[in-house]
């Protein structure tokens, strides 16, 4: 095979997708806007690098209540890492690391989830139970993380159907991963803690773009409360991926939904090329039950290797491992997503756990051309007692982290012969995804007997119904029929000054693309300026948008009078009060018929109209002097009609250089 078994990203269809039983399903992560962290009294959202003291500490898997170990605990195991953990004062406590028992759920998150799961339309639970859910990874020092349901059976609308809403959980963050290289691994704390919570949806998206735009709307409905925290990592998603004959495979922790469709593709395409493995493995007769493999050293007889990688390998003194993958020949070079093989499956598996990431870490007989001379495949063919159709794959480390390799490989291999493992997969750069770990099951889960039951009174419902936020999708559809335009509707619906907005649509009869202009593109404009107009209190600015219903202020003087009024202002918080001062300072009224008349006239008195070859550029130039003139105080269009209608009066003898101007 040398093509990918979907047809390019950019020409795929729903109807394409629908032939390989894509689904999608989501997991959205989102940090609360919070004091204090979830389970003890530590600052949240105080970041920072630096760090006063480190803490060492390895990770050992430990049996569930049913007397299970989870696959994830015991593959991390494997990889034998040192964690280290990075602590500042400011923002870490004896909690974190298990050494204090939990102070009780903070209550604001709790409040603030229930405005959440009440939006996502849940049912809630009367009760709150505290779970512990295992983390062997090390994003977590105590080795488990604490989480809670609040609430399940929720739906969102979504173009002509719903997506059904599985569970709303609210949990602790982990930590920042600084590095992690070989058998070392490093922390920053200053995360750990902050409340966070997981909305998780059915798999009932079908393409790579509905699942973005159902992202997108969850992402709107979390912010749309103005109690959640943004910016990068502040939102992190888990998308969820499988077609038909495979299996759930999670990609992990996408922080960026727009990155979302290509990498289900690209997931799409890998398990799509995998089933396709599978199928051909079958017919050669190699199943679970009859796959041969083996591994041996071979360090001795590739002494004089031209291949650099292994040549330096042995040069340290490490060792160099073969496995023979009985029936595999020709099958690892098998494109599966863009810019990526089969063998990137085994390259993975041996850097994620054996802790060999030094790459390239695997060469294989698929890329003979590429490696070894082919005399030193032959030995190799030869030592492992290889026929045409096996693969071989040669791996190179020290002698503990090579036969972890070497069992890896075996493991991998054995995985192909059944389709698509399931896995938790890591999103690239480039859109593709590569293994983290295997997927974690129900046995990481136990009660946690800390802290007791939490009861959820219907009181405290109420108090969280009569605070939320209107359903964002029923405000998009107020400001679209405002007519405000698509790009504004999007910015505006989740902004603070959501109220602001109806307010004046209904006070004072703005419309919505007007108010789009004024609170999206002009506030951005001056955010860009640095003149801070977050400062304006929403009173202040409806104080401005009152004057210009009033017609004491232009349309395009709205701008003008908050860039004027944000240079000239040093408070932190602007008030109505401020902006009524400004407009009595200016003088700023209604300016009637005759006035504009007087000083359309006088603008005409004052030009030298010898200066101007045609009326055109003469009434061009008289527009500009007057609306620097008359900034703020009248309609361009209304003085554009004025100035027309007296040069016609001034100027009767050039009626006919007006047609067409």
């Amino acid at each position: 095979m040398d093509a990918l078994p979907l047809k390019p990203f950019e020409e795929m269809t729903p109807t394409d997708y629908a032939h390989i039983g894509l689904k999608c399903g989501l997991e959205v992560h989102q940090q609360l806007l919070t004091r204090s962290k979830l389970f003890c009294r530590c600052p949240a959202g105080h970041y920072s690098s630096s760090y006063d003291a480190e803490v060492l500490r390895h990770m050992r898997p430990t049996l569930s209540e049913m007397g299970e170990y989870d696959g994830t605990a015991l593959m991390e195991k494997k990889t034998r890492k040192n964690i280290t953990y990075r602590l500042h004062h400011a923002t870490v406590c004896t909690y974190e690391f298990d050494d204090t028992p939990p102070f009780f759920i903070d209550d604001q998150a709790i409040d603030i989830a229930l405005e959440l799961a009440l939006l996502l339309r849940l049912n809630l639970v009367n009760e709150l139970h505290i779970a512990r859910k295992q983390y062997l990874d090390g994003s977590i020092p105590t080795g488990f993380q604490r989480t809670t349901i609040l609430g399940v059976d929720g739906w969102l609308p979504f173009k002509d159907r719903t997506i059904r809403v599985r569970q709303l959980g609210l949990e602790e963050d982990s930590c920042r991963e600084v590095s992690d290289h070989g058998h070392e691994r490093t922390y920053l704390t200053d995360r750990l803690g902050m409340p966070l919570i997981e909305v998780v949806t059915e798999p009932e998206m079908f393409t790579p773009q509905e699942t973005a735009e159902v992202c997108n709307l969850i992402r709107k409905v979390c912010r749309s409360t103005q109690k959640v925290r943004r910016g990068y990592g502040a939102t992190r998603q888990d998308v969820n991926v499988s077609v038909e004959g495979g299996t759930r495979v999670e990609i992990k922790g996408v922080p960026q939904i727009w990155r979302i469709p290509r990498l289900i593709y690209n997931e799409a395409s890998r398990q799509v090329a995998l089933l396709g493995i599978m199928k051909e493995l079958n017919r050669r007769g190699v199943t679970p039950d009859t796959i041969t493999t083996a591994s041996k050293d071979v360090t001795e007889l590739l002494i004089k290797a031209s291949y650099a990688p292994v040549r330096s390998a042995i040069d340290r003194n490490l060792k160099v491992r073969c496995v023979k993958l009985c029936g595999f020949a020709g099958l690892l070079n098998t494109p599966t997503q863009e810019h990526t093989i089969f063998a990137k499956e085994f390259s993975d598996r041996v850097r994620v756990i054996a802790c060999l990431s030094e790459l390239p870490n695997i060469v294989h007989s698929d890329s003979a051309s590429e490696s070894l001379w082919p005399q030193d495949w032959q030995k190799l063919r030869k030592r492992m007692q290889a026929h045409e159709d096996d693969a071989l794959i040669l791996v190179w480390g020290d002698d503990r982290d090579v036969q972890t390799a070497c069992e890896e490989i075996v493991i991998r291999a054995t995985e192909a012969t059944s389709g698509v493992p399931s896995d938790t997969r890591q999103p690239l750069k480039d859109g593709t995804n590569g293994f983290e770990r295997v997927l974690p099951g129900a046995e990481r889960m136990y009660p946690d007997t800390d802290l007791p039951p939490i009861e959820i009174p219907a009181e405290r419902v109420n108090r969280a119904r009569a605070v939320m936020p209107e359903f964002v999708w029923q405000t998009e559809a107020t400001f679209r029929q405002g007519a405000m335009v698509e790009d504004d509707i999007q910015r505006l619906c989740i902004s603070p000054r959501v109220l602001l907005i109806q307010r004046a649509m209904n006070e004072l009869g703005l419309s919505g693309k007007l108010l789009g202009v004024v609170l999206a593109q002009r506030m951005r404009a001056l955010a860009r300026a640095e003149r801070r107009p977050e400062r304006f209190s929403d009173e202040a600015l409806f104080a401005i948008l009152q004057a210009h219903s009033q017609e004491r202020l232009a349309k395009e003087g709205i701008a003008w009078l908050m860039e004027l009024i944000l240079v000239q202002s040093t408070k932190d918080e602007i008030t109505d009060a401020d902006v009524i001062a400004v407009l009595d300072e200016l003088d700023i009224q209604k300016m009637t018929d005759q006035e504009l008349q007087c000083e359309v006239a006088c603008a005409i008195q004052a030009a030298d109209r010898t200066q101007f070859s045609t009326v055109a550029k003469l009434r061009r130039f008289l527009m500009g002097e007057l609306m620097k003139a008359l900034i703020g105080l009248v309609d361009g269009r209304r003085v554009w009609d004025c100035l027309t209608t007296t040069l016609r009066t001034v100027e009767p003898n050039l009626a006919e250089q007006w047609t067409g101007t």
